[in-house]
């Protein structure tokens, strides 16, 4: 596997580890409960580790492991985690990948993986992992095609001289025939365009509904002013926004100035089209909102659902909303 040094910024820990020897009597520290043991030798403070959120615990884990492993090549979520790809919720085992000469096994919360394909392998700030190109390849292959969506989406936004073309051209040429024909749907409908998490996982709802493919980010321009809609169907001059969950519980200001200044962006798209619809996170990921936020807009369907994905959509990420999720233009007013 080629290993190429580069100087991107990864994720830093969220928390300091301590090793057994940066403690004295760790273990006392753990039953005063001023101290959690993050891995055996590895330990953090309980009260920063508690106010974590799940994501966040997973990547503090990650970068445990690699106290404990440092010629790890981590994959996968673990990847995604240092990368700043989508986590949903707590992925739970970190990933690293060995020769096909290794077995695969779960070790003390380390999950190894056999390869003998070729991957780009990043080596940043010391730690080796996946490119952000094999890492999305990685999970359309292994994981819900909402999931791969997302992933592939995000790794075109940092890989910008990338493609959907290049992404399927990596899956095909994989030796593994493993989740090849599973990684074709999100890989092929990846896009840089696609600014979040919350918007991949609402296009993967909106198609397998039956609704019309949305184009993305069209820009309007009104009052001097120039908007950005997420989603717009111009047949019918509906706008969309997937957002609502966030603008509104103070990350971004005072609620009551978002709400007006949404309320103001709305009236000048509506000089362009004849509604825009809002939701958020909950919305998609539990199907029937979403639905009904469309239809009540006048947007029709135009093939069958396929509910197969609406289900296990529902089931897997309905309670696990990303990290990320409110990055680049989530919940700003544009």
């Amino acid at each position: 596997m080629p290993l190429v040094t580069v100087a991107r910024p990864i994720k830093p820990s969220p928390l300091a580890l301590l090793r057994h020897s940066d403690a004295p009597h760790p273990e006392r520290g753990v039953s005063k409960g001023e101290l959690v043991k993050v891995r055996h030798g590895v330990y953090a403070s309980a009260a920063l580790w508690k106010s974590l959120p799940p994501w966040e615990r997973y990547l503090a884990r990650v970068y445990s492991a690699a106290l404990a492993y440092p010629d790890a090549i981590f994959c996968l979520e673990s990847a995604a985690a240092l990368l700043g790809l989508p986590i949903f919720g707590d992925p739970g085992d970190v990933h690293v990948l060995v020769p096909t000469a290794r077995s695969s096994r779960l070790v003390a919360g380390v999950r190894t993986h056999r390869s003998s394909d070729d991957r780009t392998i990043l080596k940043i700030g010391g730690l080796a992992m996946t490119s952000p190109e094999d890492t999305a390849v990685d999970l359309a292959r292994l994981r819900h095609p909402a999931i791969g969506l997302a992933a592939a989406d995000a790794a075109l936004r940092l890989a910008p001289g990338s493609s959907a073309d290049a992404l399927t051209l990596i899956n095909e040429a994989r030796i593994s025939s493993r989740g090849r024909d599973a990684a074709r749907w999100p890989l092929a409908r990846a896009t840089a365009l696609s600014e979040t998490a919350i918007e991949a996982v609402s296009r993967a709802v909106i198609e397998w509904l039956g609704f019309p493919a949305p184009e993305l980010q069209v820009v309007f321009r009104s009052s001097g002013k120039e908007d950005r809609a997420d989603f717009v169907w111009t047949h019918v001059k509906l706008g969309g926004e997937a957002d609502g969950d966030l603008k509104y519980d103070g990350r971004y200001g005072d609620a009551r100035d978002v709400l007006r200044r949404q309320t103001l962006r709305d009236r000048r798209l509506r000089t362009h089209l004849r509604a825009v619809a809002h939701w958020g996170w909950t919305d998609a990921t539990t199907v029937t909102p979403l639905r009904d936020i469309l239809a009540g807009a006048g947007l029709r369907a135009t093939a069958p659902e396929q509910t197969a994905h609406l289900h296990s959509l529902q089931r897997l990420l309905a309670a696990h909303a990303p990290h990320l999720i409110g990055s680049s233009s989530e919940g700003r007013v544009r």
